[in-house]
């Protein structure tokens, strides 16, 4: 099929805009002015009106969980609560709406004590029994780096004072000397038992409704951790499923987080290195993790917290068992990604990279996901070594606002360092970890562009030298984030010879202030060609 979208302002590259573009079958054929794509474009092509329209390339999330996105819709909502009676009115709610049996799981997702204005502290299983006595509640904090769970979880998971502390995490005890509810890190896993068990048919559902938000959100690819060590297999034929009913509305580029030599071994053994597959669904790297988020104090720093001098943070994964992962995964031409926020988990990453990366050339890619809390030398090796950033820049809503009681005024200064990451060459890509934070693009470059949270403060920007421009920010989540899964000569850009991965916008994003950004939605997204997404047809132009 032929399809030329015209009349338009399309983005091509850094000051290149066309006003037409021709698509064949899944690939951009021709772009320019409306009288020669039309003219190039064979006769009986389908013509669409932009009427004006802006396009930029498909958002290409280079770090988020879609079958956590599709389980957060189905659970009690927490995010933007702002008290503790608020999370526990919202579960009180949610069990009598669904009415869920006695002894059922309550889950819910999203709460930030750092947001409460009535009691600014971390919900204990005391709290969580005003939800519920006769259900096991299960509360993860909006990091996914602490739970919280009442007294009949407990109970259920046979966790007592007298259980060992979980290595790579902890558990919290009251002044009863008995646990509080309150776990971290590796310590949430001591509640698998209750949690509900993996399957084809509920990841299946849960990715369908994930994927139809990220075509909502004119997101085109995602690079995505929902495979780990013991889901692969299910999670695997859950995509072949959508794929194959045509509801796999986003490129698939597949995060596989182990923690277990074994058991990646297994993984490898199979065929499962980085470039298994096609440009739908593919395989990429061995996802790790080795410490936790800033706002629990669990990531891992060179020194102490500002504000908490007996916490460092937690290594979630020992220097020797990350060592071999990542070797693992080097021989055999795969790339490793690691959530390391705290420069002392960055420093361990590197140290560890730096083993397989010879005179700078990496060639599997090793990224870092998150690179947060940084100083000038940390971000020089990413240099030196040519590590990729994969980057959240809407952490900074929540995050500006309590770094410097963590890390001091001095670290913090030279953190979230974004501009500083593009200056220097980094290769630095976009995306939400959703649903740490909404799959919302338009916020996210925002928050990159502005460097103020979402109520557009503080007025000038927060260490605004760090801030990019538009263009760049649009770059950093396309073409950037089409290199870290190695598809940077076939997606990223609307120019001839890749495929038509496209959103077509409501207002222009190059030239609205920047506050208004964050109101920008997609008018209509397109996948290979293929639109998987109109808007409402009041707020579409004519043939849209």
């Amino acid at each position: 099929m032929n399809r030329v979208l015209y009349n338009g302002n399309i983005y091509v590259e850094r000051d290149n805009f066309a006003q037409a573009l021709w698509i064949e079958g899944d690939t951009i054929r021709a772009v320019g002015s409306n009288e020669a794509v039309l003219a190039a474009a064979p006769a009986g092509s389908e013509r669409v009106d932009l009427n004006g329209a802006t396009v930029v390339p498909g958002f290409n999330d280079s770090h988020l969980h879609m079958r956590s996105l599709g389980m957060s819709l189905r659970v009690v909502q927490l995010q933007n609560s702002t008290s503790m009676q608020e999370i526990l009115e919202r579960g009180r709610r949610f069990v009598a709406e669904q009415m869920v049996p006695a002894g059922a799981l309550v889950m819910g997702r999203g709460w930030n004590h750092d947001y409460f204005t009535d009691e600014r502290r971390m919900p204990n299983r005391h709290d969580l029994d005003q939800v519920s006595t006769v259900h096991p509640v299960y509360y993860i904090r909006t990091c996914g780096h602490a739970i919280s769970v009442n007294t009949l979880a407990l109970q259920m998971a046979g966790i007592t004072s007298g259980t060992p502390q979980p290595e790579g995490g902890q558990f919290e005890l009251g002044e009863d000397g008995q646990p509080n509810g309150i776990f971290h890190e590796c310590g949430n896993r001591m509640f698998a038992s209750l949690l509900p068990q993996p399957s084809t048919e509920t990841f299946t559902n849960e990715l369908r409704a994930a994927m139809a938000y990220a075509a909502s959100m004119g997101v085109t690819c995602v690079q995505s951790n929902d495979c780990n060590e013991d889901n692969y297999p299910e999670m695997l034929r859950a995509l072949s499923n959508l794929r194959e009913s045509g509801e796999l509305l986003a490129r698939y580029y597949a995060q596989s987080g182990f923690t277990k030599v074994e058991n990646l071994r297994r993984f490898l053994d199979q065929g499962y290195a980085t470039g298994h597959g096609d440009d739908l669904v593919r395989m990429g790297p061995t996802k790790l993790l080795v410490d936790g988020s800033l706002g629990a104090r669990t990531a891992l720093l060179r020194g102490r917290y500002a504000d908490n001098a007996e916490a460092q943070g937690i290594q979630t994964l020992t220097n020797e068992v990350f060592d071999e992962l990542v070797r693992m995964s080097d021989e055999a031409g795969s790339t490793v990604v690691t959530h390391a926020i705290g420069d002392g988990a960055i420093e361990m990453v590197l140290n560890s990279y730096d083993k397989v990366i010879q005179n700078g050339n990496n060639r599997n890619r090793h990224g870092v996901v998150h690179v947060q809390i940084t100083d000038r030398p940390l971000l020089q090796r990413f240099v030196d070594s040519d590590v990729l950033a994969l980057i959240q820049p809407i952490f900074l809503h929540y995050d500006m606002h309590i770094v410097g009681d963590r890390v001091g005024p001095e670290l913090a200064a030279t953190s979230y360092a974004f501009g500083s990451m593009v200056r220097m060459g980094i290769h630095a890509s976009y995306g939400t970890d959703c649903p740490v934070e909404d799959l919302n693009p338009y916020e996210n470059i925002y928050t990159a562009v502005a460097r103020r949270d979402l109520k557009c403060r503080p007025e000038g920007g927060y260490f605004p030298a760090e801030a990019v421009d538009v263009q760049t920010a649009i770059d950093c989540y396309t073409a950037e984030s089409a290199y870290a899964c190695f598809a940077e000569d076939r997606m990223g850009r609307l120019q001839p010879g890749y495929l038509a991965d496209l959103v077509v916008l409501d207002a222009n994003i190059f030239t609205v202030p920047h506050e208004d950004i964050r109101n920008i939605r997609p008018l209509a997204t397109y996948v290979g060609g293929r639109p998987v997404y109109q808007a409402d047809r009041a707020r579409v132009p004519a043939n849209v």
